[in-house]
């Protein structure tokens, strides 16, 4: 049981944001988000999108550096990964 936070490269809203998530369960990642502050409305699906800002305490409270491939990969093999839904195409409209 581990928690995974990928560098904070992702651009959005001004500012860059990081992937925080656990190889566990859901539960263990809400526990450590609420730990450290995050507020429930960063959870989008499988992870909490994390402010570069708070990359440092993610990490000194106890979440693995890891790439962002890495990450994924990890989430995927706890089975833990939800895709997102693609709107309906208007093919043949």
């Amino acid at each position: 049981m581990a928690l995974y936070i990928d560098p904070p490269t992702w651009p959005g809203h001004g500012r860059l944001w990081s992937h925080l998530v656990s190889d566990a369960s859901y539960e263990e990642l809400h526990l450590f988000a609420a730990a450290i502050g995050c507020p429930p409305r960063a959870f989008d699906g499988d992870h909490y999108d994390l402010p570069s800002e708070r990359y440092a305490s993610a990490v000194a409270a106890g979440a693995a550096e890891v790439g962002s491939k890495e990450l994924l990969r990890r989430l995927t093999e706890a089975g833990l990964r939800v895709r997102k839904r693609r709107p309906p195409s208007d093919v043949g409209a």
